[in-house]
């Protein structure tokens, strides 16, 4: 095991046209790990010809999904992991922080990556979607998604919107992270449709528990959970949503872009809406 390599994790299903963008980013790394679901276009030949290890994963249902099965079962050949989607791309500065900070003899455990999202070709600047931090970079002996139990069938085998608990101390890293989804926005609307299933399960979770109820995040995400407690007891959440993003948090500002990123982000606030009605309607 190196303790200062670092191995890239990236989970994948049919993703030929953001991987290729994606695997050059990551070629400084010592290795690099494309876990696939039984894609059905051109992924595995594209990682394969770019050097990766592909693994296929096959979900039980009732067990750990993709990220925490990898976590747990790949054989990392360095302590440090860096996990990525496919639509992620890592600039050359990063790339060069992150070896530096892996590197160090002593130092956090884990660090947060700061996620610059391009939508429509441009930078969201504003709407409140920057910064966004995650963790991504950790020692993977110490870092596992919190498992979130909800009936949501059809939201796949990855994990959706989970975090990464740490067992140790984690610092940020300076250069972001860049998402840029080069797949249509007819791809982006099915995707935020499975969000939304999973998403409204997660509010009646939410809302059936106190809104202090003590919580094992910490930080910032715990204060974010917390938020959220209150959000979901909100009315007219779809508006609320809508007009937070493009007037509280300036989403204005990033034009054309902005107000579409808006609308459909409140459009999203609405599915969950009207699925949680569907779900108490069906008892669940």
């Amino acid at each position: 095991m190196n303790p200062t390599g670092v191995s890239v994790l990236i989970p994948v299903k049919n993703e030929e046209a953001n991987l290729p963008a994606c695997l050059e980013s990551v070629r400084w790394a010592e290795e690099v790990f494309v876990v696939d679901s039984q894609s059905t276009d051109g992924t595995t030949r594209v990682a394969e010809a770019a050097g990766a290890v592909v693994v296929q994963f096959h979900y039980q249902p009732g067990g750990p999904k993709k990220k925490n099965w990898s976590l747990a079962n790949l054989p990392f050949g360095n302590e440090w992991v860096l996990i990525v989607d496919a639509d992620e791309r890592v600039p050359p500065e990063l790339a060069a922080e992150i070896r530096q900070s892996a590197g160090r003899a002593t130092g956090p455990d884990g660090y947060y990556l700061n996620r610059r999202l391009i939508f429509l070709g441009r930078w969201i600047r504003h709407c409140g979607w920057y910064p966004s931090w995650n963790l991504r970079l950790f020692r993977h002996r110490l870092g596992r998604y919190e498992t979130v139990d909800v009936d949501a069938p059809h939201t796949g085998d990855n994990e959706v919107h989970e975090h990464v608990v740490l067992q140790g101390q984690a610092g940020y890293l300076r250069h972001d992270l860049l998402h840029h989804d080069y797949k249509s926005l007819f791809h982006y609307i099915e995707r935020h449709n499975r969000y939304s299933d999973w998403d409204s399960a997660v509010y009646l979770n939410l809302r059936r528990q106190p809104v202090g109820q003590p919580d094992p995040l910490h930080g910032p995400l715990r204060r974010k959970r917390l938020l959220k407690r209150v959000w979901v007891r909100l009315p007219f959440r779809p508006l609320l949503r809508f007009l937070y993003m493009y007037i509280v948090r300036a989403g204005f500002l990033d034009g054309a872009a902005g107000w579409h990123f808006c609308l459909l982000a409140s459009i999203h606030e609405y599915h969950i809406s009207v699925k949680m009605r569907e779900r108490r309607g069906r008892g669940r």
